[in-house]
């Protein structure tokens, strides 16, 4: 029989099944499947001649098609990207040593502040709300809502730029 037409014969006859098993292996991406199955049918006709009948055809086409996805998958790992939660020491000392400035410079802002300011900030910092904020400091918790919101803005410009 013809080369090609004994492909053909192979393609029409085992394309679907062999589809149907790339799709399995790539969680249904048919997209994947599709240019693995296609992988597949280049590699038997690229190797067609060499086919020695100890098992069935289909079986060969079979075992193509398996080690296609799995080669497939294992390339896939390899390029996953790691993901790591630690930094590198050297990294990690030098975020310290600037987050440990920039809260230096906070604290050194804070002790700027109005003394009522102060107080609001610090016991805001303790994360007590702000109904127990308001009876302590004696103000309305709107008047309140406004004071913290002045009191953010002049240590952000202090921290930002040294003086409030």
């Amino acid at each position: 029989m013809d080369k090609k037409l004994h492909f053909s014969e192979l393609y029409n006859t085992h394309y679907a099944s062999i589809f149907k098993l790339c799709k399995g292996y790539f969680n249904g991406n048919e997209a994947l499947a599709s240019d693995s199955a296609q992988e597949v049918f280049i590699k038997v006709w690229e190797s067609l001649d060499t086919f020695r009948g100890e098992s069935s055809i289909r079986t060969w086409i079979y075992r193509i098609s398996v080690n296609t996805c799995l080669l497939h998958l294992r390339k896939q790992s390899t390029k996953k990207e790691k993901i790591t939660t630690s930094l590198p020491h050297v990294a990690e000392e030098a975020e310290d040593t600037a987050d440990e400035e920039r809260l230096q410079r906070m604290y050194a802002c804070i002790q700027k502040l109005p003394e009522k300011d102060r107080l609001i900030t610090l016991m805001m910092l303790e994360g007590i709300t702000y109904p127990e904020i308001s009876d302590v400091v004696g103000m309305t918790e709107e008047t309140l809502r406004v004071r913290i919101h002045r009191i953010k803005k002049n240590l952000t410009q202090c921290v930002s730029h040294g003086n409030i």
